[in-house]
């Protein structure tokens, strides 16, 4: 009779889990009804405060990314790569491509922080360095964004990245800025110029799309378009390595324990905490 209850306990907590879960996917489906969350997400990663410690932290987070959007079935497609001086990287843009990519990485936007001992300090020191992310829905071809060829500066540049020794043979990475609002983009991983253009364009016409949102919304502004000095204070995740390990999420309050687990790419229980604590 004591197997029977046992048997009959697990299957109620069985469909309990599985009730909840459910609600859950479904909130969260509810959440996504932005106009842009269905879209690919164009996510830029840049170094702040801590030299190659911060250009080693880029290019963790950028692996953490990739894991991500390899969880999740996306693409993701490297549109700009700036490698460190030392080791690391200084800025990398890329496109992740899947259904409400945009919608659940909106939520990464801000400053993040590491704690840890540095593999770079002989004396075995505690260093803290910032990057920041920006995250913007790529504009789809139906989206008319007027681009004047006027307004327009551009640049070509041998390619510093990682595209493949063939890229550097010329000129063939083009840096695009947009004289009226300042936004410079540029794209050098393909070999063709006008390949590297065409992207630089898309990227471009996908940011100046989130500038007019920005003007048109002040709170959508102050969550894309911090102006926070990339440093101490700002930060809306930290990453601590050492003395503890512990990543704690500062906007909902969300501590998990698992570094490694999170640098691997399991992001979901922030993002979506965020996009929850949001409803």
């Amino acid at each position: 009779m004591e197997e029977d209850d046992t048997a009959a306990l697990e299957e109620v907590s069985l469909t309990v889990r599985e009730s909840e879960n459910a609600v859950r996917q479904m909130t969260l489906a509810w959440m996504l009804d932005g106009k842009d969350d269905d879209k690919n997400a164009i996510v830029s990663i840049n170094a702040g405060a801590g030299g190659t410690e911060a250009q080693d932290w880029v290019e963790m987070l950028f692996r953490m990314y990739v894991r991500w959007t390899e969880r999740k079935k996306y693409k993701a497609s490297v549109v700009d790569f700036q490698p460190g001086e030392e080791a690391g990287i200084k800025s990398v843009t890329f496109i992740a491509s899947g259904a409400y990519a945009y919608g659940y990485l909106k939520a990464e936007t801000g400053i993040h922080r590491l704690v840890r001992i540095s593999p770079f300090d002989a004396s075995n020191k505690r260093h803290t360095s910032f990057a920041s992310v920006s995250v913007y829905p790529e504009v789809n071809e139906e989206v008319v964004v007027e681009i004047d060829e006027k307004d327009l500066r551009m640049e070509t540049f041998r390619a510093s990245g990682a595209g493949g020794q063939h890229v550097n043979k010329t000129s063939s990475a083009v840096r695009l800025t947009h004289l009226p609002t300042g936004i410079v983009v540029q794209c050098q991983q393909e070999s063709s110029q006008h390949r590297n253009k065409a992207i630089a364009m898309k990227v471009l016409r996908s940011r100046l799309y989130e500038h007019e949102e920005e003007k048109r919304a002040a709170e959508r502004q102050a969550d894309y378009q911090k102006k926070e000095e990339i440093a101490w204070g700002s930060q809306i995740r930290s990453y601590t390595l050492h003395p503890y390990q512990l990543v704690k999420d500062h906007r909902i309050g969300l501590d998990i324990g698992n570094v490694n687990d999170v640098l691997n790419g399991n992001l979901d229980p922030f993002i979506e905490g965020v996009l929850l604590a949001k409803g």
